[in-house]
Order: structure tokens, then sequence, then C-alpha cells
């Protein structure tokens, strides 16, 4: 059998180029930024957030970080209803983590009629909290993993999550928009068998828990991707109003929880983590631990877990309950006044804030005395954090820009209101 031919070797000659040749940086040539639009339909960007980048070579010396894609009106929808109708709007915030959305704008409504509702509702609402902040962090952590490659850690993470809105589906009967809690209470207690459903799931969430841990924390490829990058001081943190885990990361251990309690969180016992870098990495870090605390929190509600209603008594504020609605004449005029007229809130002004997974959650409201709100402000963490997202990939790798907007967690409907 004939050997197959092989190509004659190439003898590369010293060949004599014109003057001035090897140096094309002459009067005649301008270096420029190369402009790179990114978003808003990159994956990455989660089809809300436009970058328009300066590049030179792959390290980014400009960038403007555009927000606006969504067109929420969230705000306007809230004050052209009653106050009971704007509950479902909040679900839309942080569809991750709606029911904390929920409690932060009830409380500000109920800071205006100044009540408080029962034990076992306060109790109640930091579970519920919880388990929403516990979806929103394996959302962000599988989410940041599966952008950087790791889809088997991501599969683990949703996996997780999905578990844990099945407890948030027996709570209420909704997996995403919840519309869990009401003004002056929650729209129903625990069913009966709640709390061994709950351990026999958290047990299972313990075992991915894991498994994320292994795949991602100590994976060399991961943890290079996230350290020393997406930094932020703590002053600039603090300059540019971030808050949650964008904050604690810079070593600043403020959690509202902790700071200004509500719904009493100061009768759990439960650790707020820090880092000290301010990257990527301590973001990462701290929501899987958030998401120890979380757990910790839970045990401590089913172990204390007071007796009683979990509804305020007052037929002027209550939503009556459907059943009670159908067989009780009582109710059911509660019922017809309360949405033909809505709650009479008193007149005044007020805020209240919540932490929320991503920071710090607050709600402005403005009542007139009448059944709907006159003016609603949402402090959306989103906005604030995604505000610096500038400061955060000047001088970067345009692959940097990958983990740091995932760790920032940016909400869409929640920044974009």
């Amino acid at each position: 059998m004939a050997e197959p031919a092989t190509a004659p070797a190439l003898d590369f000659l010293e060949v004599e180029l014109p003057e001035g040749f090897n140096d094309p940086i002459g009067e005649e040539f301008e270096i420029r930024p190369m402009v790179l639009p990114m978003g808003p339909s990159h994956p990455a960007m989660h089809g809300t957030v436009r970058i328009v980048l300066k590049l030179e070579g792959e390290t980014v010396v400009d960038a403007d970080v555009q927000v606006g894609y969504l067109h929420r009106g969230f705000e306007k929808e809230c004050e052209s209803g009653t106050w009971e109708q704007a509950i479902p709007y909040t679900d839309r915030l942080n569809y991750n983590s709606a029911i904390i959305c929920n409690l932060g704008y009830c409380l500000a409504v109920e800071k205006l009629l100044g009540i408080e509702v029962p034990p076992r509702a306060q109790a109640l609402r930091v579970l519920a909290s919880e388990l929403s902040r516990m979806g929103d962090h394996f959302t962000c952590v599988g989410a940041g993993g599966l952008e950087l490659g790791a889809m088997s850690a991501f599969l683990y993470a949703v996996e997780a999550r999905e578990m844990l809105w099945d407890l948030v589906e027996d709570l209420c009967g909704a997996r995403v928009t919840n519309n869990y809690v009401r003004i002056g209470g929650l729209s129903q207690d625990l069913r009966e068998g709640f709390a061994d459903r709950l351990k026999t799931t958290f047990a299972k969430v313990d075992e991915l828990y894991s498994d994320v841990d292994k795949l991602l924390t100590a994976n060399r490829i991961f943890v290079d991707r996230l350290k020393n990058t997406g930094l932020l001081s703590k002053d600039r943190a603090i300059a540019w109003g971030q808050t949650g885990p964008v904050l604690r990361a810079t070593g600043v251990p403020y959690d509202i929880r902790k700071a200004f309690p509500y719904s009493g969180y100061e009768r759990y016992d439960f650790d707020v983590p820090v880092g000290s870098v301010g990257d990527n990495y301590d973001r990462f870090l701290i929501r899987m631990e958030e998401l120890r605390q979380s757990i910790r929190i839970i045990e401590q509600v089913l172990k204390d877990l007071p007796g009683g209603p979990v509804n305020v008594d007052d037929p002027k504020v209550r939503w009556p309950a459907k059943t009670r609605v159908f067989t009780r004449m009582e109710e059911l005029i509660d019922q017809f006044m309360l949405v033909t007229g809505g709650i009479r809130v008193p007149a005044g002004e007020g805020y209240v804030a919540v932490e929320g997974a991503n920071g710090e959650l607050g709600f402005y409201v403005v009542s007139d005395g009448s059944g709907h709100p006159v003016k609603m402000r949402c402090r959306s963490p989103s906005f604030a954090n995604t505000s610096a997202l500038r400061e955060m990939i000047i001088g970067s790798m345009i692959a940097d820009i990958i983990p740091t907007f995932d760790l920032l967690n940016m909400i869409g409907g929640e920044c974009d209101r």
C-alpha cells in the first residue's frame, strides 16, 4: 500500500518590509474603544437591562447601565384600586420571594391603621418570609452557577427551590404569586400536618444544599470566576445605598431584622453573616450561609408557635374567610363593604421596610382617609443595587459582567416598577 504523500517543507524567508510597516500606530491611525451593546435580549441580562459597553480589547473602560424595559407601572396600579387590591400587585415585584413583598406592604398599611396582628400571625409571617428567602437564594445561587457553566448545581438548587415552593403552596395554595399576607393577618392558618411535611422536606433540602455546596464553594473554576470580581468597597457600597448581601459582603452587618425588628424577629436567635472583601465570592458565601440561618429561624418558629387566631378581630379590617362568607350573613356584609369601599385607612403617611432577599424593601404609603392609597412608593433593593453596577464592572473583563450581574440578583419586576 502506497504511503500518503506529504507536503513539502516550507522555508520562511526573511522579507524586507517597507519602512514603518511594523509600526501601524502612526499619525493616520486612531485607536478608539469598541462600543458594544449588551442586552436587553442577552440571556444574562434577564430581558430587562441593557448595558452599553466601551471596551479596549476585553477590558471594560466604561459602561452605561440602562434599566427600564419592563414598564410595570406598579405604583400607579396600586393607587388605582383599594388597599386590599394592591396586595396581588406586590406579588409581581419579586416573584422569587413574593411573600416578603406582601408583608412589607401590609406592615406599612397596618402602621397607618395603628394595629398589630395576633402573635400566631406574626410567627407564621416570619415562617413564610424565611421560606421565600430560601427560595430566592437558591434561585440566585443556582442561576449564578448555571451562567458560569455549572448546570448540575443549577438543577440541584432549583429542585430545592421547588420543594420549598411546595411548602409555600401548602401554606396558601399558590407557588409563585402567593398573595398570602393580608392587612391585619393572613389568608389562612396552617393546614394539619404542615410541621411534619416541612420536617421531611427540609431533610431533602439539606441534602441538595450539600450537593450545591460541594459542587460550587470550593470549585477552582467557580471560585476563580468570582474572587476579586465585582469589587465594591464598604464606603462606596454605603454611598450607593446598597443593602442586603451586597452591603454585608463589604463587612457591614446591617440587617433590618436585627436593626429594626418587625413581626417578632427579635424573639429568634440567628446570625447575620458578613464578608470582608466585597466581591462576588463574598456575596455567594453570604447567601449560602443565610440559607442555613433561615432554616434555623423556621425551626424556632415551629418549636414555639403560639396558638390563637391569624387575623385581627375587626370586621372593618379583617378580610372574611370564604367559607364564612357563604354561610354567615355578617361575613357576607363585611365582604361587601370591603369590596365596594375598601378599608378606611386614617389620613396620614408612613414608611415601613423589611429585609428582602436582596436588601431593604420599603413601602411608603399616603392615605387621605378613603378606601384607596393616594400615593404608593416602593423602595426596591434591586434598583439601588443595580445603580452601582457600572462602578463594579469598570476595569474588569467583559466575562466578569456575568457573575457580577448574577450575584447582584437583579429582579426585573422589582427594579423597573
